[in-house]
């Protein structure tokens, strides 16, 4: 959740941060901590306001260095990352064989590819090999785009497609992240084929 100054949206997200740009950096550690405990030991959906809160909060601590001042202790189930030192709190995107899982608090790759468990790039391989041409229906060219025929149809049909994938990678696989991290954030959307956090079940 990385902030453009430009775009509204993000404009409207650091309105909603001031309620923890007005905490002390002691009390900013403790909510992260307490909330931390509340998060463990499940799959989150990104989308899920908890996560969006934590995330606000967590990113401001980042800029506040809040983590390296060792001002609270987050459970002791969160290791800490490798990127910024924070608990690791892991975010898989459709990406993830490129960009590992992400960090919470600085945005930056947290495990890179080769370091999650085999035991999980085992079934994320093949989830990510299924999930990548259908995401690229979005970026097709115009070569590609009149080869399909109608891509309108092609558009939609991808869409159903992410939707199918993302919910059984969240039934199936995500779970199993759970014997080696204290929680994991799962991304529940793809805004390049219009697929909401809503259209996924799970």
């Amino acid at each position: 959740m990385a902030f453009n100054p430009e775009s509204r949206l993000d404009k409207l997200w650091q309105e909603y941060s001031l309620v923890f740009r007005d905490l002390d950096d002691l009390t900013l550690a403790r909510w992260l901590a307490q909330t931390l405990g509340q998060l463990e030991g499940r799959v989150w959906r990104g989308s899920h306001p908890l996560l969006h809160t934590y995330r606000l909060a967590a990113q401001l601590a980042h800029q506040k260095q809040v983590w390296l001042k060792r001002l609270a202790t987050p459970p002791a189930g969160y290791p800490e990352a490798s990127c910024c030192r924070a608990p690791l709190l892991p975010l898989m995107t459709r990406d993830i064989r490129e960009s590992g899982l992400i960090c919470q608090h600085c945005d930056e790759t947290a495990v890179p590819w080769d370091d999650i468990p085999e035991v999980l790039r085992t079934e994320l391989e093949p989830w990510a090999a299924r999930y990548s041409p259908v995401h690229a229906v979005a970026h097709w060219d115009d070569r590609q785009r009149k080869n399909a025929g109608n891509y309108d149809d092609a558009y939609e049909n991808a869409a159903i497609d992410a939707e199918r994938l993302l919910g059984q990678a969240a039934r199936n696989i995500l779970p199993k992240f759970l014997d080696f991290y204290p929680a994991v954030v799962w991304e529940d959307q793809d805004e390049c084929l219009s697929v909401q956090p809503e259209d996924i079940e799970v």
